[in-house]
């Protein structure tokens, strides 16, 4: 993922903004004293992308990706719609709590900016809905020029998505959420129709860190920039997920990518182990080689 790199990460201030104003009632409405549901995992599993992580001779890499971790961020959706089918496959090959995060094919998004898509989000959504049980939720990600001014066709893109699918949407224009009446009325819409807002954290973009929760479900896309502050930003992140937690969180949804892809297995171990200890959780942990390398 190149979106948002900079070339000097030192440089960035990554500090995390404070909540918004609604976060703390919309977090209350759960309970710390229930379970805590908690998926972590990359963006692909190819090993292309992963290098390093898979120990030689594999021949399946899903199937042991997904020994390694509990969830997957499914990019591979956005360039190419899937069938019915390869879906089957593709949950048949996983364990029974591995969860699935598809995001909606670019012809509807990019392509189409969500005019008249209707017949290519029941094909999308026909395939998809074949995760059954193992389907996390379905993500929706809009061009960076999609502004409030097209919040018509948000409302009916929204309006119409299948209520049995869990859905979600990353907004990458800042003006969704520096403008007041802008930023009221998609989270409004989002509110009404139990959509989760994506948070995205990436070195170039921090305008699009909002922070803003519309229910007791956090989901993230945290985006390294191949520097050191890589780990110490997880740090703030775990620190910011307590402070959730302890108002009322039940959810959380955190997919690791960099914007050159190197150690995006290492992050999220990193995170996975910092979480496990801070909650007292017990997610797969992605092994160790003796070089300090993933295998």
């Amino acid at each position: 993922m190149t979106f948002a790199q900079v070339k000097n990460p030192e440089e960035v201030d990554f500090t995390l903004p404070g909540d918004h104003e609604a976060t703390k009632a919309n977090v209350g409405q759960g309970g710390k004293d229930q379970p805590f549901e908690v998926y972590v995992g990359c963006a692909k599993w190819n090993k292309q992308d992963l290098k390093g992580f898979y120990p030689r001779g594999v021949k399946d890499e899903l199937t042991y990706y997904a020994s390694q971790f509990n969830s997957i961020e499914l990019n591979a959706t956005f360039y190419s719609s899937p069938s019915a089918e390869q879906v089957r496959t593709w949950r048949e090959k996983t364990p029974a709590d591995f969860k699935f995060y598809p995001k909606i094919n670019n012809s509807i998004s990019h392509f189409k900016r969500l005019i008249n898509v209707q017949d290519k989000v029941t094909e999308f959504c026909d395939a998809i809905s074949n995760f059954e049980d193992k389907l996390g939720m379905v993500f929706l990600q809009v061009h960076d020029n999609f502004k409030p001014k097209d919040i018509d066709r948000l409302e009916l893109f929204v309006n119409d998505f299948p209520k049995a699918l869990p859905l979600a949407v990353e907004l990458r224009n800042n003006e969704w959420f520096s403008d007041p009446e802008s930023n009221r009325r998609v989270f409004e819409l989002f509110k009404t129709h139990n959509v989760t807002p994506i948070i995205v954290d990436t070195a170039g973009r921090r305008d699009l860190l909002h922070m803003h929760l519309i229910n007791p479900t956090a989901f993230v896309r945290y985006v390294g920039a191949n520097h050191p502050s890589d780990y110490s930003r997880l740090d703030g992140w775990v620190e910011r997920i307590g402070e959730w937690r302890e108002m009322g969180l039940q959810s959380l949804h955190f997919f690791v990518h960099q914007n050159i892809e190197k150690e995006s297995p290492l992050l999220s171990k990193y995170f996975i182990e910092k979480i496990n200890n801070k909650f007292n959780l017990n997610l797969p942990v992605p092994q160790m080689g003796q070089q300090g390398n993933l295998f």
